[in-house]
């Protein structure tokens, strides 16, 4: 008989060797996954974590690992300093798209101006748009208690249909002969979000996650409302006592964490992706969820982590085009890894006895 008895403190041992027995655990069941659908799961694990960095591609791909971890590390190190204090932000794949759309309706009400100050403005209201979508759940909770889990999800599809909206409707581009979609912004130069360094894929968007690291880091452990936001999640009762206000905490929280989803939406929409589109959120929102519990809620550990599913990302289009794997295959990949990284996380509170309890 197994059982779990409860450790007096939880174990920083088990806290940081998780996240690596959970990669370990996800590529022998992806292996496993991978075999079942007729694919020779060493090659595909080659594909998905070797080819990108060392294969015979690389030179492309590795320029595509910033690109794609940039907005999962802004997303991810805003939810977890929520997360750190008990605020449940599912919702900011919504925050993104709706930061996006603030700084592409500038961009594109502007066109075809040329002007220095319009990107540093795209900026400003793409923070703004995610924020503000934020403070919804926010308010929601501090005057009514609605559960800001519910809210912050439902407003995810809120914002999809929106997104919808404009794509066929007022950010329509006038020139696209019908098709959906805006003008796109990689051809407009006062509003693109070009690489910054050529062949590299680093963009602002990629400074912008850097600073928020450094910035996270900072707040968390080397301020005040770092110590509040941490008593606030590990014992509530106590943070009120050390000067907590519950409705400051929370507005604060799930505003920040807004506002980088809403610049992560915004340098997407101005780089990578270029235009707004009905399919332009990518699930990045989603996925940070991981990437913050798999970096254990720290910056660096975010910043590592952000990397890492970036390359589970990028491997997996290699693994889709070199040897034909369905995308659902590399969905549920990506999936086990927060399957088992949530598994692996309960001996950090608990060891495991065989037999009876005593």
């Amino acid at each position: 008989m197994i059982t779990l008895i409860r450790r007096p403190t939880p174990s920083r041992h088990w806290a940081w060797s998780t996240p690596i027995l959970a990669v370990i655990a996800t590529m022998i069941a992806g292996g496993l996954l991978f075999a079942a659908l007729g694919t020779n799961p060493f090659t595909a694990i080659k594909a998905i974590f070797w080819d990108p960095i060392l294969g015979p591609n690389a030179a492309y791909f590795r320029s595509q690992l910033l690109v794609k971890a940039a907005p999962l590390i802004l997303i991810a190190t805003g939810l977890a300093v929520g997360f750190r204090a008990g605020i449940w932000n599912i919702g900011a794949e919504g925050q993104y798209i709706m930061g996006a759309l603030a700084g592409a309706w500038l961009a594109l009400h502007m066109y075809p101006a040329e002007a220095a100050w319009l990107f540093p403005a795209m900026i400003v209201l793409g923070a703004l748009g995610g924020l503000v979508w934020g403070l919804i759940p926010a308010l929601l909770k501090v005057w009514f208690g609605v559960n800001e889990i519910l809210v912050s999800l439902m407003l995810v599809y809120v914002a999809e249909n929106f997104l919808a909206y404009m794509a066929f409707g007022p950010l329509k581009n006038p020139e696209g002969f019908g098709m959906p979609g805006s003008r796109n912004l990689q051809q407009y130069p006062s509003a693109f979000n070009g690489e910054l360094i050529a062949g590299t894929g680093a963009h602002w968007g990629v400074v912008a996650a850097l600073i928020a690291v450094i910035f996270t880091y900072i707040l968390m452990h080397r301020h005040i409302m770092g110590f509040r936001i941490r008593v606030a999640g590990e014992a509530p009762r106590a943070a009120r006592f050390a000067g907590v206000v519950p409705a400051k905490l929370i507005v604060t929280c799930l505003c920040l964490s807004g506002a980088l989803a809403g610049l992560a939406g915004l340098f997407e929409v101005a780089g990578p992706a270029g235009q707004i589109t009905d399919r332009f959120n990518v699930g990045y929102g989603f996925t940070a969820i991981i990437v913050a519990f798999l970096g254990r809620l720290h910056p660096v550990g975010i910043l590592l982590a952000g990397l890492l599913m970036a390359l589970t990302y990028i491997g997996g289009d290699v693994a889709q085009l070199m040897l034909q794997l369905p995308p659902a295959a590399i969905q549920v990949f990506q999936g086990m890894l927060l399957f088992f990284l949530l598994g692996f996380d309960v001996l950090t509170n608990y060891r495991v006895k065989l037999g009876k309890a005593v």
